[in-house]
C-alpha cells in the first residue's frame, strides 16, 4: 500500500489544468520573442497564426512586435475569440469544411502579397492540418474530407495521417513556405505531437513533407484504404509532384507534451513522470495502464493514442481509454485514473476526457447501461456521461496531445 492518500478527483483535475497551464501558448510566444527568436523586417510584417491555439499565440505576438501589414488566425469554432488587430476565421476541426477552405484561401492571398523585403511570422499549434484545407488542383473540399474521415476511422497515428494529407495540400509539408516565397518565414511550433517531429505538426506547413507521394500510397496500400479512395485523389497522388528546392524557414519549438507530464506530475505530492509515451491502440495502451495498476503510487504519461472505428457510438480516445480501464479494474477500490485531451475537446464531443474509478461500470449500470455494448459500438461517450465521469472543462486555447494520470493506493 501507497503511504500517501488516494488523491482526491479535485486534486486530480488541478493536476491536468497545472499540465495544460504549462502549455500556455501566449507565454511561450513571449518567450521566444523575448529571446530574439523573430526580428521585424525592414519591410512589411505579416502574421499567420494556425491551430486550436492560434488565438492566444497571435494576441501575444501583437503585443510584442510593431503592427503588422496584415493578421489573420484560423482556429477552430470553439477557441474563434476576436483577437484586437488581427482577422480571425473560424473553421472545422477534425473534418474539414467550407469555412476551413475559405481560410486556406485567405491564407495564400495574404502570402501572394509579401516581397523578399518583407518578413512572414507563422504560429503554429496543433488542429492546423484540418483548419485549412487547400486542396491541390484537381481535388474538392469533398475529397480531403473524405480521405480525413477514412484515416480518421482506420487507426492511423498522426503521423500516418500526415503522411497522406500533405501530399493533397497547397500549404502543408512546406507548402506554405512555396506561397509565401520570397519573403523569409519564421515559425514558432508548439508540438502537439509526441516525439515533436515538426513535420508532422500541423501538416508541417513550414517543413519539408514526411514522405514522397509513392510511399503515401504505399501506406494506404498497405491498410486497405487506396480502393476506397475518391479517384480525384488516387490521380493526384499518382502525378509527379513539385520537385523544386524548398525555401528555407527558421522553425523554434515553444512548448511540448513533456513539459506538461512534468508539470501535471510536480502539481501532485510523490507523483512521477513516466517518461515513455503512450501510443498505439487503445487496447493496448490500457493494457499498459491496466498493469501499472498493481503498483502503488501515483504516475503521470502523455501520449496520443488511435482508436480503430467499429460501432456507430459518439467517443474519443481518451474516453476510451478511460472506459477501458474502468471496465478492467471494475469493484477493485483505492485508484483513480484521468485521460484527456489538453485542447478540451476529446474526439467530436465536448469532454476533454474522463476520470474514472473502481466504481464506473456499476455506476454506468445503475443508470441502465450496458458497458460492454456501450464499449463495442464505440460509445464510450454515453457510458460515461451515464457514470458521471465526463471530464469537461471546455476549449483551453491550447494543445499538446492528451495527459494521463494514474493514482493508486
Amino acid at each position: 500500500m501507497s503511504t500517501l492518500p488516494l488523491p482526491t478527483p479535485d486534486a486530480l483535475r488541478a493536476a491536468f489544468m497545472a499540465g495544460v497551464a504549462a502549455a500556455d501558448p501566449g507565454a511561450g510566444v513571449t518567450r521566444a520573442l523575448q529571446q530574439g527568436l523573430f526580428l521585424p523586417p525592414k519591410g512589411r510584417l505579416f502574421l499567420v497564426a494556425i491551430g486550436k491555439a492560434a488565438g492566444a499565440m497571435m494576441g501575444a505576438a501583437l503585443a510584442h512586435l510593431p503592427a503588422p501589414h496584415a493578421a489573420l488566425v484560423v482556429t477552430n469554432y470553439e477557441n474563434a475569440d476576436p483577437v484586437p488587430g488581427a482577422r480571425v476565421m473560424a473553421a472545422g476541426h477534425p473534418v474539414p469544411d467550407e469555412n476551413g477552405l475559405q481560410a486556406g484561401l485567405a491564407v495564400q492571398k495574404l502570402l501572394a502579397r509579401t516581397t523578399a523585403d518583407d518578413a512572414v511570422l507563422v504560429l503554429v499549434s496543433g488542429g492546423g492540418s484540418a483548419l485549412v484545407p487547400a486542396p491541390v488542383t484537381g481535388l474538392t473540399l469533398e475529397d480531403k474530407a473524405e480521405v480525413n474521415r477514412l484515416l480518421l476511422g482506420a487507426g492511423l497515428d498522426i503521423t500516418q495521417m500526415n503522411m497522406v494529407r500533405q501530399h493533397l495540400s497547397r500549404l502543408k509539408g512546406g507548402g506554405l513556405l512555396r506561397q509565401a516565397a520570397p519573403a523569409p518565414v519564421t515559425a514558432l511550433i508548439l508540438s502537439d505531437v509526441i516525439g515533436d517531429d515538426l513535420r508532422v505538426i500541423a501538416s508541417g506547413p513550414t517543413v519539408a513533407p514526411i514522405c514522397t507521394r509513392a510511399e503515401a500510397m504505399r501506406l494506404l496500400e498497405d491498410h486497405g484504404l487506396w480502393p476506397k479512395l475518391p479517384d480525384t485523389v488516387r490521380a493526384v497522388l499518382r502525378r509527379e509532384g513539385d520537385d523544386s528546392p524548398l525555401p528555407q524557414a527558421a522553425n523554434h519549438l515553444i512548448g511540448s507534451n513533456a513539459q506538461s507530464v512534468a508539470a501535471a506530475a510536480a502539481a501532485l505530492p510523490g507523483a512521477q513522470a513516466d517518461p515513455t509515451p503512450l501510443e498505439g491502440d487503445v487496447a493496448e495502451a490500457a493494457a499498459r495502464i491496466i498493469a501499472m495498476a498493481d503498483r502503488p503510487g501515483v504516475t503521470v504519461l502523455g501520449g496520443e493514442t488511435t482508436v480503430t472505428l467499429r460501432g456507430t457510438g459518439l467517443g474519443g480516445r481518451n474516453q476510451e481509454l478511460a472506459l477501458r480501464v474502468a471496465q478492467a479494474l471494475a469493484g477493485r477500490e483505492g485508484w483513480r485514473f484521468l485521460s484527456a485531451g489538453t485542447d478540451g475537446r476529446d474526439g467530436p464531443t465536448e469532454a476533454a476526457g474522463a476520470l474514472v474509478d473502481g466504481a464506473t461500470i456499476r455506476r454506468i449500470r445503475d443508470a441502465g447501461g450496458d458497458p460492454d455494448a456501450l464499449l463495442a459500438n464505440n460509445d464510450s461517450h454515453a457510458a460515461l456521461r451515464l457514470a458521471g465521469d465526463l471530464l469537461v472543462t471546455g476549449g483551453t486555447g491550447t494543445n499538446v496531445a492528451d495527459l494521463q494520470i494514474l493514482a493508486v493506493t
